[in-house]
């Protein structure tokens, strides 16, 4: 497979349902032009797993190795047009659109690539063969090149939409209800995923994606369960559960919602945030490391962070002119809600620690054996397979250097400072109005329970326990939120320490860096957020009045406390005066006692 540096990527506004293998790389000869066999690096998948007659047959053609030209469909009568699809990716790319009011019969479905065919596909409407995922062509439903490339164009549609746009949902249940976005909707054609539960937190969400996937396509899946880890060692893991009950289920309608609902309910009640921190050399892991390569980092990677959090990779847009290009991730929260946001500092949180393995990690490729799963050792990950090879090279960075690495391959030209200032100033507003949203569900549980007061952890445990407390709580939110402050406030020094990230165009990087300094105290006098107050008023706070309050956002995430408070409301402050709740005495002086741990936005080793 190659691995291109340079990577032309269009948006996407195609809705497509759900889809099975059925292609094949054809042969550069004229003896295979008829030929329709299936290959590794372009595949031809449709939707649904049994077409009807005149309902939307839809189609993807997935590659690795280069950017597709076009889909070109011959109708049962022999008649051939060009499919009007949308174009994704890269890598991997993907060319999808919908033959609507099909009939009776065998479409041939062909893409090319430089005026040849590169893969074909024949399906037949109103057939009977409901084979799933890769079994269709090899006689196998395995994790292959191919289905893996499937999987990251299924995760970059699942959460399209333009770059500027927020979004933002309620939990992971309507993405998946919502027939334009799941490329897997209905795709057994049972009706199976409209009263289907989809509610992972931060740590599920990944795991919960690739089950959900796998019960579609007929794939086996395996997680272990795992230790959190200490203050001196990272988490470890036992052997792995093997789920593989969603393989050779294809027969009838796949397996059944039901069996999808205790396959994930045992996945989520098994694995938690130390799951994905677990040591980087680790080979008894569920996930390896990857190199910072814009080859390796697919849609689907997920980013673990040392201190739990966890974050999955769906886009990246390239740098066109003087605007930055864009790497997106989503992640889901304890109170379930799921939210795209943007590679950045404020957002990515990244240190060398003795508990934890941080970084950029893809799943462990799981190997079927007869009756049995295996998972893939570090050493089998060498690349020959076209999946991302085991890389240590995270292992020895610096955070400082970490950032450096991703800016370049962010924005590979460079960034003039103002559009380096411009972008960091919406990535922090983007994570302020996230947070708007958050404290407003604790509001909004605390109102329909009155007098009840949350009970609140005592040391390290803030950032990490169960029930309410961490469901509308916000003390990594807000950690976050104060080292984004900071990231915001400190790029005059960024780009004195590394000039090279920008374009300075003959000014030095002490001139530049005064012309930032002098933007940011104008933009931040205009530039706002809102909330709505106790007594049901609006707000309005100017980023300018959020930095002046910057100490008390180092108290502001218990939501025991009236929403004034958590945006950081003092006595004297116009907005404090309709305040009607406190936390208890005893939390307020816990709070003041873990301050240093958000002032010095360090969080405490376990």
């Amino acid at each position: 497979m190659s691995n291109p540096r340079s990577i032309r990527l269009l948006i996407p506004s195609l809705a497509i349902v759900g889809l099975s293998l059925v292609g094949a790389v054809l042969p550069d000869t004229a003896q295979a032009a008829d030929a329709c066999r299936e290959g590794e690096e372009v595949r031809i998948w449709t939707a649904p797993l049994q077409p009807s007659p005149g309902a939307p047959l839809e189609i993807i053609a997935v590659a690795t190795d280069a950017d597709l030209d076009e889909v070109l469909i011959t109708d049962p009568a022999g008649r051939q047009t060009s499919l009007r699809a949308a174009r994704a990716g890269g890598p991997p790319w993907s060319l999808y659109g919908t033959q609507f009011r099909p009939v009776a019969g065998t479409y041939r479905i062909e893409t090319t690539r430089a005026g040849r065919v590169a893969a074909c596909a024949e399906v037949t409407v109103g057939g009977s063969d409901r084979t799933q995922g890769s079994a269709r062509g090899s006689g196998s439903s395995e994790w292959d090149l191919a289905t893996e490339a499937f999987y990251s164009a299924w995760i970059e549609h699942l959460f399209e939409a333009p770059p500027e746009q927020s979004l933002s949902f309620d939990s992971l249940g309507p993405v998946l209800r919502d027939p334009s976005r799941n490329l897997l909707f209905n795709y057994l054609g049972n009706g199976e995923d409209h009263s289907l539960p989809a509610e992972p937190d931060c740590a599920d969400l990944p795991y919960f994606l690739r089950t959900y996937f796998a019960w579609k396509l007929g794939l086996p899946v395996a997680y272990r369960p795992c230790t959190r880890g200490s203050r001196s060692s990272a988490p470890t893991c036992q052997a792995p559960v093997a789920e593989m009950r969603f393989v050779g289920a294809s027969t009838d309608q796949g397996a059944s919602a039901e069996v999808f609902r205790e396959a994930s309910r045992a996945m989520m009640n098994t694995v938690h945030s130390g799951s994905a921190r677990t040591a980087l050399r680790d080979d008894a892991t569920d996930f390896y490391p990857v190199a910072l390569d814009r080859s390796t980092l697919w849609p689907g990677t997920i980013f673990a962070d040392p201190y739990g959090h966890i974050m999955v990779i769906v886009k990246w847009l390239p740098q066109r002119g003087r605007e930055s290009g864009l790497l997106l991730a989503v992640d889901a929260q304890p109170d379930n809600s799921v939210t795209r946001k943007r590679f950045w500092e404020g957002t990515f949180l990244f240190a060398q620690t003795p508990s934890a393995g941080p970084g950029f990690k893809a799943f462990r490729p799981v190997v079927q054996t007869g009756s049995s799963l295996r998972q893939q050792p570090n050493r089998a990950l060498d690349g020959r397979s076209g999946l991302a090879p085991f890389s240590l090279e995270q292992a020895s960075l610096s955070p400082a250097d970490f950032y450096a690495r991703m800016q370049q391959l962010i924005n590979p030209r460079g960034l003039e400072p103002e559009a380096a200032y411009t972008a960091t100033l919406d990535a922090l507003m983007e994570q302020l109005e996230t947070r708007v949203t958050s404290v407003e569900n604790g509001e909004a549980y605390m109102r329909s329970r009155p007098g009840t007061t949350i009970p609140m952890p005592s040391g390290p445990a803030i950032f990490e326990t169960t029930g309410p407390w961490e469901d509308y709580a916000t003390p990594s939110r807000d950690m976050r939120l104060l080292i984004a402050m900071k990231v915001l406030a400190d790029l005059p020094e960024r780009i004195n320490r590394y000039p090279e990230l920008f374009v300075l165009q003959g000014r030095s990087p002490s001139d530049a860096a005064a012309r930032i300094e002098r933007l940011n105290a104008q933009r931040t006098g205009e530039r706002f957020i809102t909330y709505t107050r106790s007594d049901g008023t609006p707000w309005r706070l100017s980023l300018g009045d959020i930095y002046s309050r910057r100490a008390e956002f180092e108290i502001a995430y218990n939501p025991n406390d009236c929403v004034e408070r958590r945006w950081g409301a003092s006595p004297g402050t116009p907005d404090e005066a309709t305040c009607r709740r406190r936390a208890p005495a005893d939390q307020r002086a816990r709070m003041e006692e873990y301050r240093p741990w958000f002032r010095d936005t360090v969080r405490p080793p376990r």
